[in-house]
């Protein structure tokens, strides 16, 4: 049987990439430093994901599962070895941890003398996380193996759509390797990224160029996304769905996303009413209760998601670059200065600079905005709004 390796056993890892190898006819082992679950997943062997349909779940058990412990260099290098393609989904801020045992397979394979492309899916939030990745892995290599990186090993970008938050207590109870997910399952991919013969893997959609793919979800998906979960933050809700059935919340969604669409329709000529499609659909997701999605889960960690090439800058530059005004999209940008839950050090460091140095500062220095733009002056009018709770 062909296997398939998941470096990364969490939510995208089982109940995306998992279920699409086990759709394809993938054997597939998961590498993950949490041996609970690793011992799991070889003690069970699958593992239920639960797909919500409106007002209840059908499962899809996926099988044929193994763990392997992710502190184990040997084990992973082997398992890389054997691998017909490969996925990681760690997090952006855990690529630098298995960049050298991700080497250590890369140096297995070169000693086995395996002329066999490998293709790896690098499912990670973040704009060339395929290139940041391939410097982090050559850092471990020497000049033979890099030239062999590059000749046999294919680090492909995808777009990750679908969303996979948090179980819910009574799914994870049953079964702690459950994963609870949307019906959305497409997987858009880099299609000049891969070496040799592309895999066949089920709902998985090459494209080039991909650009476009990878920007309509940070700039409309994941914009959107964060703006709702901020805005939700400030009304006091706890879910998503909730935020996203709010209708001041939902106008200000359907305006930002408005104006990143129009934005991407100038920069890469994708018709209007294909990104308006894309838009509507959006908040429907947002809206589907049994997801569970947390207000605090989606807009956590503002360090990362309001900096400059990210989701609410990013979406607002382009905007820019075409001559849009990004109101709604600033607008959201505010409202996260404002996002500091309890336990989540990231946004709380920005939420007090900006409360203590005040927004200009919290802009320059985290935002990559100058203090001195029209950008900067009505981020900071909209903050003040909120402050005073006025905004509304």
């Amino acid at each position: 049987m062909k296997k398939a390796l998941m470096y990364g056993a969490g939510n995208i890892g089982r109940g995306f990439i998992g279920q699409l190898f086990h759709m394809s006819g993938y054997e597939i082992s998961f590498i993950d430093v949490n041996m609970a679950v690793v011992d799991k997943l070889n003690e069970d062997g699958c593992y239920p994901v639960y797909i919500t349909n409106r007002d209840d779940y059908s499962e899809y058990l996926v099988t044929g599962v193994h763990g392997v412990n992710g502190r184990d260099n040997d084990a992973i290098a082997e398992a890389m070895a054997e691998a017909d393609v490969m996925a990681t989904a760690v997090g952006v801020n855990i690529l630098k941890f298995i960049a050298a045992p991700f080497a250590c397979g890369v140096r297995r394979r070169m000693e086995k003398g395996i002329d066999t492309p490998l293709n790896v899916i690098i499912c990670e939030n973040m704009i060339e996380a395929d290139k940041y990745f391939a410097g982090l892995v050559k850092e471990n290599l020497s000049e033979a193996e890099r030239n062999y990186f590059d000749s046999h090993i294919a680090l492909v970008e995808p777009s990750i759509g679908r969303m996979v938050p948090a179980t819910p207590k009574e799914i994870a109870e049953k079964n702690p390797l459950a994963v609870c997910v949307e019906p959305y399952c497409e997987l858009p991919v880099d299609k000049n990224a891969f070496k040799g013969e592309i895999p066949a893997i089920k709902n998985m959609v090459p494209f080039a160029p991909f650009d476009f793919f990878i920007r309509r979800k940070l700039f409309m998906h994941n914009m959107s996304h964060a703006l709702t979960a901020y805005f939700g933050a400030l009304r006091g809700y706890t879910y998503i769905w909730e935020a996203a059935s709010d209708p001041e919340i939902v106008a200000l969604a359907e305006k930002a996303l408005a104006e990143a669409s129009e934005a991407l329709h100038l920069e890469y000529g994708v018709s209007r009413e294909e990104l308006r499609s894309f838009s509507e659909n959006l908040i429907e997701r947002f809206k589907n209760k049994l997801l569970g999605d947390t207000v605090e889960r989606v807009g956590r960690d503002t360090k990362r998601k309001l900096a400059k090439n990210d989701r609410l800058v990013g979406a607002a530059l382009l905007c820019e670059k075409h001559g849009i005004a990004p109101t709604c999209i600033l607008a959201g940008l505010a409202a996260g200065l404002h996002f500091a839950p309890a336990g989540d050090d990231s946004s709380i460091e920005i939420a007090e600079d900006a409360k203590k140095n005040g927004v200009f500062h919290a802009l320059e220095t985290y935002c990559g905005i100058s203090a001195d733009t029209a950008m900067a002056k009505e981020i900071d009018g909209f903050y003040k709004k909120i402050s005073e709770k006025v905004f509304f």
